[in-house]
């Protein structure tokens, strides 16, 4: 007995017009353009999730940069001193504090100032 394709060939394209669902033009309702057009929205999609991590991480550097200096430390300095003095805070921590809590931001760049005067 052979084998048919037709319910299986209906659910893959069914699967690739259903993601394809809200673009412009030929890209939403033809299954070849759209099969194209779905490949690269998962690569733009890939390569976003690792731009987002990239961008969120200079923001919180901007932050604490900001936030240091108004205490009288460079961002490169700042960073120096609390490894120095053993605080293991990592950079997204460090910048709601900043926003947060300036009181205690102001306590740990007292304490990166100690840890940098040894």
């Amino acid at each position: 007995m052979r084998i048919k394709r037709s319910v299986n060939a209906l659910k893959k394209r069914r699967k690739i017009l259903k993601l394809a669902k809200g673009y412009r033009a030929s890209k939403s309702t033809l299954y070849r353009v759209a099969r194209e057009q779905v490949m690269k929205s998962g690569q733009y999609a890939y390569v976003g999730r690792k731009l987002r991590k990239r961008d969120f991480r200079k923001l919180w550097i901007a932050r604490i940069n900001a936030a240091s200096r108004a205490n009288g430390l460079p961002y490169n300095k700042f960073m120096d001193g609390l490894n120095k003095s053993g605080c293991e805070l990592n950079r997204k921590m460090l910048s709601e504090i900043a926003i947060a809590d300036p009181a205690k931001f102001t306590e740990l760049c007292e304490t990166a100032k100690k840890a940098l005067a040894k």
